[in-house]
């Protein structure tokens, strides 16, 4: 499977149930590789999107707890198990920090927006920097929106 994620230069993700910043060339980029494929979130990240509904194009996967929560358009999981079964190996994890944090032993390569900021923030990614298990592959250009400095980074985890 792969993952997706915007992080800030702590590694964070995410403040009080939204993004830190919305970068529309990084949307542009979420959309062209997620674009006819599953993606896996969690209940508090659908939420996030527009009317609360599932992504268009794409095979929506929610991980959740709750035996009642049934989103119309997605499929509903409520174990890693019966999740990771049905999930195709093309797969994106999108979100959020503890379905991030579950699901990255399944992954194979993270696609990374590394924004040139830290702000205050209550949810983080994982450190792949610091984490042996994974390496950069591909580093691009630093690019800029509106004075926020932002590059991608892909990571492949090492074999």
């Amino acid at each position: 499977m792969n993952l997706i994620a915007a992080v800030d230069q702590n590694w964070a993700i995410g403040k009080d149930g939204d993004q830190l910043c919305y970068i529309p060339a990084d949307l542009k980029r979420f959309q062209a590789l997620t674009t006819g494929h599953a993606v896996i979130l969690g209940r508090k990240t659908l939420a996030t999107f527009p009317g609360g509904r599932p992504l268009k194009n794409r095979a929506n996967l929610i991980l959740s707890r709750n035996p009642d929560f049934a989103p119309e358009g997605a499929r509903v999981f409520h174990d890693l198990d019966s999740l990771c079964s049905a999930a195709p190996a093309d797969a994106f994890v999108i979100g959020g920090e503890s379905v991030y944090r579950a699901l990255l032993p399944c992954c194979d390569r993270a696609f990374i927006t590394k924004i040139d900021k830290s702000w205050p923030a209550d949810a983080y990614f994982p450190d792949l920097d610091a984490d042996p298990a994974w390496t950069v592959t591909e580093e691009g250009d630093w690019q800029e929106h509106e004075g926020l400095r932002f590059r991608y980074v892909t990571y492949e985890r090492v074999t």
